[in-house]
C-alpha cells in the first residue's frame, strides 16, 4: 500500500466514526423524546466519541475492511458499529413498547440518510471551476461524497432484517405470538449471520447496495 493510499484509508476511517456515533446517538435521542431517559442518564447522548466506541466494531472491523479494500484495489467499503445505546421501551410512555422500539430502531438509519442528503447539498455548493489551478475544492468534494456514501451504507446495512440490526425492529413490530418468539430467538446468532453475509457472500451485499445506496447517490447528484 502506498502512502497516499494509507492516508486515504485513514481519512475514510475518520469519517466512518462520526457516522457510526451519530447513528447510535439518534437511537437514544428518539427514545428520550418518547419518554425514556436511559441513554441520557448513562451519558450516551454526547458527541464525545469515547463513551460510544466499541474497540472491535468501531475501530478494528471498519479499519481492517478499509485497508483490505484499498489493498485489493476494490471500492473503499466498510461497516461498523458503536456500543449499543441502552433503551427501555417500557419507559416510553408516549407510545407503546413495540412502537417505541420500532421508532428508536429506525432513528439510526434515518439519521444516516438525513446526513447523506445534507452532505450532498453541501457538495453542490462547492465551486468546481478552475480545479487545475486550485484542486482543494475538488478534494473537499470527494471527502464529502465519501461521507454521504458511508452514511447510506450504514443506513441500508442496518436496515437488513437480521437481528440485532435495526431492520429487525420492523419485523418484530409486524410479528406476533410464536412467530415473534422464534424471530427474537435468532438474535443470539444474528452477528454470525451478518459476518457470513459480508465475508462469505459479499456479492449479496453488493447486489443489495446496487439497488439501494447507489441509486440514491445518483438521485442526489453525487454518484
Amino acid at each position: 500500500m502506498t502512502t497516499p493510499d494509507l492516508l486515504g484509508a485513514i481519512l475514510r476511517f475518520l469519517l466512518i466514526v462520526p457516522a457510526i456515533i451519530l447513528h447510535e446517538i439518534s437511537h437514544g435521542w428518539v427514545a428520550l423524546l418518547l419518554g425514556d431517559p436511559t441513554a441520557k442518564n448513562r451519558g450516551r447522548l454526547t458527541l464525545n466519541p469515547i463513551p460510544h466506541i466499541d474497540p472491535w466494531g468501531t475501530v478494528v472491523l471498519p479499519g481492517a475492511m478499509l485497508i483490505a479494500s484499498t489493498l485489493f484495489g476494490g471500492a473503499p467499503i466498510a461497516f461498523g458499529y458503536a456500543k449499543p445505546v441502552p433503551v427501555n421501551p417500557y419507559l416510553m410512555h408516549k407510545t407503546d413498547p413495540r412502537t417505541g422500539m420500532l421508532l428508536t430502531g429506525l432513528a439510526g438509519p434515518a439519521c444516516n440518510i438525513l446526513m447523506a442528503v445534507l452532505t450532498a447539498g453541501v457538495v453542490h455548493l462547492i465551486p468546481v471551476s478552475g480545479l487545475a489551478a486550485n484542486p482543494l475544492p475538488n478534494q473537499i468534494a470527494q471527502v464529502l461524497v465519501f461521507f454521504a456514501f458511508i452514511n447510506l451504507v450504514l443506513a441500508f446495512f442496518n436496515l437488513i432484517p437480521v437481528p440485532p440490526l435495526d431492520g429487525s425492529r420492523v419485523v418484530q413490530w409486524l410479528l406476533r405470538g410464536e412467530a415473534l418468539q422464534f424471530y427474537d430467538s435468532l438474535e443470539r446468532y444474528g452477528f454470525i449471520v451478518v459476518i457470513a453475509i459480508v465475508f462469505i457472500f459479499p456479492g449479496v451485499i453488493d447486489a443489495y447496495f446496487n439497488v439501494t445506496v447507489y441509486p440514491i447517490l445518483h438521485l442526489l447528484g453525487i454518484g
